[in-house]
């Protein structure tokens, strides 16, 4: 159906082929919560939290934004990663190096087989899903409160950031765009806007006097009909009257639907939606 669907398929497999032989490459600042989460409705799956905290966070009393993401398995350690990872917590240690500006990283892992149910908000006539909605409800009223009572977090919408990528994604963009109270930067990268039609009438909907911001990012080589949904979202949005200033879409002519695009893009993500001078 779309030029990455195959790759899409296999990623939805991701955590039964990740090799447990690998050397764990994430940072002596990354862990996983030994608090687990079943999140009621959706599965019987105890996800996995990684927390990434920033350098100076024992050595300060600063409180820090956070950034709510997905597929933790892909975010810090090539070794649990499906084909690679993002990089996040070198890219904010150097960040933090270069600026002094911190971020608190909370990942969610995917349920395997699983996420596909856990990423849509609606159900797709092939390929199932649509508990999306349970999974962003468990991220707003129980996740967040738990990391806000446990960590020094800057709580407000305005410092809270949900992203991910391919159905990743949509979710974020479906959970920022519902709830932007709670999520107030939202991150959409390579989203599989594709999945279900609704998504028209739920932008229409939530789109209207929505004051997050919203960052696009599609790459022309994981197909025209990609871009061409991305596109069609942001012309969407603005007729609903979300503010153009709140919007940034940037279509990378070499970007393809891998890890490795969003890595390389993740700071250029994170620098327009908090507004990073440096």
């Amino acid at each position: 159906m779309k030029s990455f669907l195959t790759l899409l398929l296999l990623f939805v497999n991701s955590v039964i082929g990740i090799s447990q032989e690998n050397k764990s490459t994430a940072s002596e600042n990354v862990s996983i919560l030994k608090q687990k989460f079943i999140i009621e409705n959706l599965n019987d799956i105890s996800h996995k939290i990684w927390i990434y905290l920033p350098p100076n966070y024992k050595t300060s009393t600063k409180k820090f934004p956070v950034i709510y993401m997905h597929d933790a398995q892909n975010v810090f350690d090539n070794a649990t990663s499906f084909v690679g990872e993002w990089n996040v917590d070198e890219t904010l240690n150097e960040l933090y190096k270069t600026t002094g500006k911190g971020f608190i990283v909370v990942a969610v892992e995917n349920g395997g087989n699983e996420r596909i149910n856990e990423y849509t908000p609606w159900k797709h006539e092939k390929y199932g899903g649509g508990k999306g909605a349970i999974y962003i409800d468990f991220l707003k009223n129980t996740l967040k409160p738990y990391i806000d009572g446990n960590y020094r977090t800057k709580k407000q919408a305005k410092h809270t950031a949900i992203i991910g990528s391919s159905l990743g994604g949509l979710i974020s963009y479906y959970g920022g765009l519902k709830y932007p109270k709670t999520f107030g930067k939202i991150g959409a990268l390579s989203t599989s806007f594709w999945f279900s039609n609704k998504v028209a009438d739920f932008t229409k909907l939530y789109g209207k006097n929505n004051t997050s911001k919203l960052y696009l990012l599609v790459g022309e080589k994981e197909g025209e009909d990609v871009v061409e949904d991305t596109q069609k979202i942001k012309n969407l949005l603005l007729k609903t009257g979300f503010k153009s200033k709140n919007i940034k879409s940037k279509i990378a002519p070499d970007g393809n639907h891998n890890e490795t695009f969003w890595k390389n893009e993740f700071l250029n993500v994170i620098t327009w939606l908090y507004n990073l001078k440096y």
